[in-house]
């Protein structure tokens, strides 16, 4: 595919030959028992027969439709059956579904449907006050499927056919699913990830973490989430044929009764979420006696909460450090509770290639902290279609800059300690400064803007943006900053937390804004 970077020849071969690569597709994931409970979504339930089927038929629709091999489709979608069996679909067909999340909006749905040139959009009708159609109708794609009420779209209840043949399959090599970056410079990146390093990434992780056909999941990040589809999430349930249960949130009033009625046995969630389970067993009664695992990732969990797991929830804790990019490192389930609760795992792959450097490249002394590089059988070798990005992310030999700052131990354990990027991880979500910067800055009563990220015990970061205003213009409070960054198509939880007014900006030597200053000055107030 035009924009995609290939693995070089000799790691590709010695991926293969080392039985890193299979010829599996993620088309061919769903490996259960057909009679055995596949999915659970409210009161639905399908088993592995029934999912196969519905998956089958929605991949001829959407073969009917004009979707083909090749083609790129956006998928936003909230945790329901519908994304489950579009996601099947689709790369049964062999077409890439673009997985943006629920909370995206037109600044970065448009960007990804021009980036990629998608063929077709696929939504729901409405999240609460919002209308997925009335986005859909500015956009730049030939369809446009809806799950729900459709208007003059096409409705993803009527993308339905009786397969007639096996549609030919993609190549292990070939795109099977994009995922979004953090975002760290701007609106998100495309992650191309194909049908062999992504079935090697949550076939490895479900053997790590102990997935069989006996493990309930239960889902409440959003599905389209790297860490809830195949780490090893939904994927990773399938291809060892256990249950999924799709839950709205992670609030505890859905979530709790959830893993009490369907016995769920492993719940992902991100730091602000567990945190909140943590409080909320002293006011719900539900019984979650059924837990056994809670994986916690997204953002770094304090060693301190960590331990509280195991006395509180009554089950396994694992942390879990990894990026939609490829790297994904767990805390095994025969860990010391020491190595648990203070490191973020070590790599999933005897594969994974790693460096910790300073900044000149060179490799620091065993424990000393520096940026993370790796490289490996299921990490990119580039963004999609960003050449220029490329460039600076990845060293000459392939590995990829992370921009996160660790130090490893001897047992080759991870402990983060921060990021050289300049990004803001609010519960898990990544919030790029220099996108939100270049919104404010549109605001007629800014002349300048800088975004920082505030500590803080829930969230792990708050967002703060410094505003320099233009002379005689009064200063925006928060709310009318949030609602003129709505009108402009952006997702809401990149909103800022918080405003500071300032009259100049702290600067470095070289002339650049000083962010370390800016949040020393907030510590100072």
């Amino acid at each position: 595919m035009d924009g995609v970077t290939a693995w070089p020849a000799d790691l590709a071969a010695r991926y293969e030959a080392e039985g890193y690569w299979s010829d599996r597709v993620l088309g061919g994931v769903l490996r259960g028992a057909p009679g055995k409970t596949a999915l659970v979504t409210g009161d639905d339930r399908l088993t592995y027969a029934e999912l196969y089927l519905r998956a089958a038929r929605t991949a001829a629709g959407f073969l009917d439709l004009g979707v083909r091999k090749g083609d790129r489709v956006v998928v936003q979608l909230p945790n329901t059956a519908a994304f489950v069996v579009t996601f099947l679909a689709l790369v049964r067909v062999g077409a890439a579904p673009i997985l943006a999340l629920p909370a995206h909006r037109e600044s970065e749905i448009r960007y990804l449907c021009e980036l990629a040139e998608a063929s077709a959009y696929v939504c729901a009708d409405r999240d609460g006050d919002f209308d997925y159609r009335a986005m859909a109708r500015t956009l730049p794609v030939e369809h446009v499927v809806v799950d729900g009420d459709a208007a003059e779209f096409t409705p993803l209840a009527k993308v339905d056919a009786e397969p007639v043949a096996e549609p030919e399959p993609p190549a292990p090599s070939d795109v099977g699913v994009f995922l979004l970056s953090g975002g760290t410079t701007g609106l998100p990146k495309l992650i191309p990830r194909t049908h062999r390093d992504y079935v090697y990434n949550l076939e490895a992780s479900a053997e790590v973490c102990g997935f069989t056909s006996s493990t309930v999941y239960l889902v409440v990040l959003p599905a389209a989430h790297n860490f809830a589809l195949a780490c090893p999430g939904i994927l990773g349930v399938f291809a060892t044929g256990g249950t999924v249960v799709l839950a709205p949130s992670g609030s505890p009033d859905e979530a709790f009764p959830l893993i009490e009625r369907e016995r769920a046995t492993v719940c992902a969630v991100v730091p602000p979420i567990a945190l909140l389970w943590l409080d909320a067993v002293t006011w719900q009664d539900e019984d979650l006696s059924s837990l056994q695992l809670l994986q916690v990732g997204g953002a770094k969990f304090a060693a301190e909460r960590a331990a509280e797991v195991p006395d509180v929830l009554g089950c396994q804790v694992q942390q879990v450090f990894g990026m939609a990019e490829g790297l994904l490192n767990y805390t095994r389930l025969d860990d010391p509770r020491d190595l648990v609760e203070r490191t973020q795992g070590r790599p999933l792959s005897p594969a994974d290639e790693i460096r910790v450097v300073d900044a000149d490249g060179a490799q620091v002394a065993p424990g000393e902290t520096g940026e993370l590089l790796t490289r490996g059988p299921y990490t990119l070798r580039g963004y999609y279609r960003a050449p220029e990005h490329n460039a600076r992310s990845f060293t000459p030999d392939g590995f990829y800059r992370t921009g996160d700052l660790v130090r490893r131990l001897p047992s080759g354990h991870l402990i983060v300690e921060g990021r050289e990027k300049d990004q803001i991880n609010r519960g898990g979500d990544k919030i790029s400064a220099e996108e939100l910067e270049g919104h404010l800055l549109a605001h007629p009563a800014i002349h300048d803007a800088a975004v920082v990220g505030v500590p803080d015990p829930m969230m792990g970061e708050r967002t703060c943006a410094f505003l320099i205003l233009r002379d005689g213009e009064k200063a925006p409070d928060l709310r009318d900053i949030k609602d003129f960054l709505r009108t402009r198509g952006v997702a809401a939880y990149k909103f800022p937390d918080r405003l500071e007014t300032t009259d100049t900006f702290p600067r470095t030597p070289v002339g650049k804004v000083s962010k370390k200053a800016l949040t020393a000055r907030i510590h100072s107030s």
